[in-house]
């Protein structure tokens, strides 16, 4: 009978522990989310390029002798105008010497040309020498004149070569090795190559970009009010300190690679960068006006596409369609595809669910694997990592959810 009467007392407890099992459903799931507002974002693409010298001139005998000795010291940096080689000027000043007496000589004729066209002009009016006399005067002495001229011409010449015996910079920069040694016989018909000089402050920074990756920027809607600038990597991976500016863009494409000319010029102060080297460059290309930003992990693909989950102002799950444009420091950056406000889904994404509750929650990548202390370190640099590691972390709370009708079980 004791038994019999504590049936009604079971079946009762049975029934309320039911009834507590459907008043105790899950929470809404809590999600991180990025709240995004449209922003300009400036253009970048990492690009190689090669530095070249921003003038480079050949220093080369321009008259014929033999070289006494060189001035400048291989590799420095000389200024226009500094001495580099000397020339023997021992037959150039002699040839001087002979076009300036050649000049005395015509001036002395030109002297007396000129006292008998003089007499000559004196004596015509009154008929005491011929109209033909007078005339061979005159003549003789415009020619005179002439063959003044032309001597103070070779004194002109034979001053220039013999200036050229001196062998100076023709621009500021910094020269090279030597190409001929002391003794050399140069200039002896063809302008013999005596050393280099490069100007490397500023470089030119020569780079291409191929045909499809230029159209694609081209469909973007840049602004490009302002130069175009360009940032060197420097082999270490530090951004070299002094930027640089897109100065010539060519307009046709080379048919062995497909790209296009570009060229910047990129300030060199310290002389640390070289001609000739190879160097990694960013490029800002112009500025994508009205687009979003957000973390990598948030963007999700399948067959249709890539999509986001977002929070709606009901706290509705919902999946939007998206157009990623391109990735930049670790994020995608979204043209179109969501609106001003959206709250978007990035860690949490295994539990969000479209067209069902959730909880948002702002999203801190750094506060993901805080869980983990010694793990922080390791998972920091990763963007993309955050997301999982914050899914995974949050996993585990849906069971402590459902665990009060176990213990009551």
């Amino acid at each position: 009978m004791r038994r019999i009467a504590l049936i009604p007392v079971l079946l009762a407890a049975l029934v309320a522990c039911g009834g507590e099992e459907q008043q105790q459903a899950p929470p809404p799931p809590e999600l991180g989310v990025v709240t995004v507002q449209p922003e300009d974002l400036p253009l970048r693409k990492e690009l190689v390029g090669r530095l070249a010298a921003f003038r480079s001139a050949d220093v080369r005998a321009r008259v014929p002798g033999v070289v006494q000795r060189r001035v400048y010291e291989e590799g420095s940096d000389v200024a226009e105008g500094d001495v580099l080689f000397v020339i023997d000027p021992a037959p150039l000043r002699a040839a001087a010497g002979e076009a300036q007496a050649a000049l005395a000589q015509a001036r002395a004729s030109q002297a007396n040309a000129r006292a008998t066209a003089a007499r000559a002009r004196r004596l015509a009016p009154e008929r005491f020498i011929s109209q033909s006399d007078l005339d061979n005067a005159q003549a003789a002495e415009r020619s005179a004149n002439a063959a003044v001229q032309a001597a103070q011409s070779a004194v002109d010449s034979a001053n220039i070569n013999l200036g050229y015996a001196t062998v100076r910079a023709p621009i500021s920069g910094r020269a090279g090795k030597q190409q001929v040694t002391e003794g050399a016989l140069v200039g002896q018909g063809a302008a013999t190559l005596l050393t280099t000089v490069d100007q490397v402050d500023p470089l030119y920074v020569n780079f291409t970009m191929g045909v499809a990756e230029l159209d694609e920027v081209r469909r973007m809607q840049l602004d490009r009010s302002g130069p175009v600038s360009v940032q060197v990597l420097l082999a270490d991976g530090v951004v070299y300190d002094h930027p640089g500016q897109l100065d010539f863009s060519g307009d046709v494409v080379d048919p062995q690679t497909g790209a296009v000319s570009l060229r910047a010029t990129l300030p060199n102060p310290d002389r640390r960068l070289l001609p000739g080297s190879y160097v990694t460059l960013v490029a800002t290309l112009g500025v994508q006006q009205s687009v979003y930003a957000v973390p990598q992990a948030a963007v999700q693909r399948d067959a249709a596409g890539a999509y986001v989950l977002v929070v709606g102002a009901d706290d509705m799950v919902a999946r939007k369609e998206v157009v990623t444009d391109r990735a930049d420091a670790g994020r995608w950056i979204i043209s179109s595809g969501l609106a001003a406000g959206d709250r978007v889904v990035v860690s949490g994404l295994q539990r969000a669910i479209p067209g069902k509750p959730a909880k948002a929650t702002p999203w801190q990548p750094a506060a993901a694997p805080a869980a983990a202390p010694g793990a922080v370190p390791a998972a920091a640099p990763a963007d993309a990592a955050a997301p999982a590691d914050a899914g995974d972390a949050a996993d585990p709370a849906e069971p402590a959810a459902a665990a009060p009708p176990a213990d009551e079980g």
